[in-house]
């Protein structure tokens, strides 16, 4: 069994490629997150002030 794990984990060799690149992967995907988010507050925010100072009808 955990010699399937540390195989499975050594990648046939190519370990040092290939663990780097899902590292670099998920930052980037992480990135991109927490991006969108910070965007979507501020867009919030812009529109509850625009709409604050629409008068009413």
């Amino acid at each position: 069994m955990m010699d399937g794990i540390a195989r499975f984990l050594a990648m046939g060799g190519y370990a040092a490629f290939v663990w780097p690149a899902y590292g670099l992967a998920v930052a980037v995907l992480a990135g991109l997150t927490a991006h969108s988010w910070w965007r979507y507050r501020q867009s919030a925010a812009a529109l509850e002030r625009l709409q604050r100072g629409r008068p009413k009808r």
